[in-house]
């Protein structure tokens, strides 16, 4: 089973999606994607489920999604959102948890200011739900979080947990040191999977396979092929690549031994899909 562990839709219309109206960076992906306008890539690089995942802080586009999800037998998984500053959403994670597609959460930690926002007392109660449930948590951020995520992960050793975009590296700095001592740490200490994807979104343009071995090859020496997942964070990634030079990079960079477990067995197992 082809699994790409890491996508989205939008429908501007909706409402929900600041960052998607107010960054002038993502200007070139504003625009609708739908389930449609997939299907040609699926079936080109013969992917036989997706994730789909969060893109608007709000319950409203999670309902959204588990309809659309609903709709196309290939959508897995959904990761959705709740406001982890509101513990009365833990009402929505209930009603969920009983629709077979829907899998957890993901807060959008790396759009908050503050660093130590995930640490905060307020916000304890979605992380103690998601292990409750028995639901997932998708960790979203940069590499000013590390020291936090480890923490976090050592306080909650039973969530089920996935690093999203490798936490992101400075690629375009050639900032890898710090961000693989940190990575390494995670990976020693917790047992915390991490998606190989949105490597592409932060390097320079005009990046190869040669520019993003040195970190995809990281995350998958330090965390093992049975702890990563291939994503593509499509349509994001079309803001300095695409789905087919992505694609390409990884295949190129995983070895043919470990190809099963990265590009659909890894995610399989941890987002359980039948």
């Amino acid at each position: 089973m082809r699994i790409d562990a890491h996508q989205h839709f939008w429908a501007r219309a909706r409402g929900d999606y600041g960052w998607l109206e107010t960054i002038e960076a993502v200007k070139p992906i504003r625009q609708d994607y739908y389930p449609a306008d997939f299907e040609a890539i699926r079936a080109r690089h013969g992917i036989d489920r997706t994730v789909l995942v969060q893109a608007a802080p709000s319950v409203e586009e999670t309902e959204y999604m588990l309809g659309l999800a609903d709709a196309t037998p290939w959508i897995a998984k959904v990761v959705g959102w709740v406001d982890f500053e509101d513990a009365t959403h833990r009402r929505h994670l209930e009603r969920w948890s009983h629709h077979a597609k829907f899998s957890g959460v993901r807060p959008m930690i790396q759009d908050i200011a503050d660093t130590d926002w995930m640490l905060r007392p307020d916000v304890q109660w979605g992380y103690a739900a998601v292990c409750a449930l028995d639901l997932t948590f998708d960790a979203l951020g940069l590499p000013r979080h590390l020291d936090n995520f480890l923490r976090l992960f050592d306080r909650y050793p039973k969530m089920r947990v996935v690093i999203d975009h490798c936490l992101k590296p400075e690629i375009r700095n050639d900032a890898f040191d710090d961000w693989a001592v940190k990575m390494a740490s995670i990976a020693d200490k917790t047992g915390a999977f991490c998606k190989l994807s949105g490597l592409g979104t932060e390097a320079k343009p005009g990046w190869s396979a040669a520019t993003l071995r040195p970190y995809a090859e990281h995350v998958i020496n330090s965390f093992g092929p049975s702890r990563v997942m291939w994503g593509s964070d499509w349509p994001v990634i079309n803001l300095n690549g695409s789905y087919d030079s992505w694609r390409a990079a990884a295949e190129e960079i995983v070895k043919p031994a470990d190809a099963a477990r990265i590009f659909g067995g890894t995610a399989k197992e941890f987002y359980r899909i039948a």
